[in-house]
């Protein structure tokens, strides 16, 4: 494994193909992201449909990153994917964000993700967009404390089983204003008609 960065105790390292067996007993094991987001649990082949997601024709990107947190064990506590230069140079997307359960509640997750922040700061990000699905409250607090704001709401996504209202979200790594970045990244404007994907 390609080590990227250490957060405390733990070890991130980039997942390859012969981490899905891994990983899949990590979404089997931390069902909670799959019941909330798509209302059913993670697929038999969960981690190989979400090694191999993309997004669709016509939204560029640099390269997907998936990131798996490890223990000493070797063991996953925690994994992220993530799109560099996304639409737009500079602009950073995270598809998903899952820490285990167990570690839920205890400042955990923020310490990950601030580790995972930077390490994209110092990759060259300067933008972070992401979805979250509304009313996945705890998903929805976090991002706020995490420094998100609201950007736009796409309606009437099939996420899974469901259909679903997701608020597109930014964080500023840049100290660049909203506008600026709506000049980058049109579709994320309000008023701009929504699309398939968030």
């Amino acid at each position: 494994m390609h080590g990227l960065f250490v957060i405390d105790k733990w070890d991130a390292c980039e997942i390859t193909a012969d981490d899905l067996p891994a990983l899949q007993l990590f979404f089997a094991a931390n069902p909670e992201y799959f019941h909330a987001v798509n209302g059913m649990p993670p697929r038999e082949d969960e981690a190989w449909q979400e090694f191999n997601d993309r997004p669709p024709a016509g939204m560029p990107y640099e390269r997907q990153v998936m990131i798996g947190i490890f223990d000493h064990q070797n063991q996953l506590v925690a994994m992220a994917s993530v799109l560099s230069n996304f639409i737009a140079s500079g602009v950073w997307h995270i598809g998903l964000f899952i820490v285990a359960t167990r570690l839920h509640g205890n400042g955990t997750a923020s310490s990950i993700y601030t580790a995972l922040e930077a390490w994209m700061s110092q990759s060259g990000a300067q933008w972070i967009r992401l979805g979250v699905v509304l009313g996945n409250q705890r998903a929805e607090r976090f991002w706020q404390k995490m420094g998100y704001t609201e950007l736009r709401q796409r309606k009437g996504l099939q996420t899974g089983n469901l259909v679903s209202t997701v608020r597109v979200l930014l964080k500023s790594l840049c100290a660049g204003s909203v506008e600026t970045y709506l000049n980058l990244v049109e579709r994320d404007r309000p008023d701009v008609l929504p699309s398939v994907s968030p």
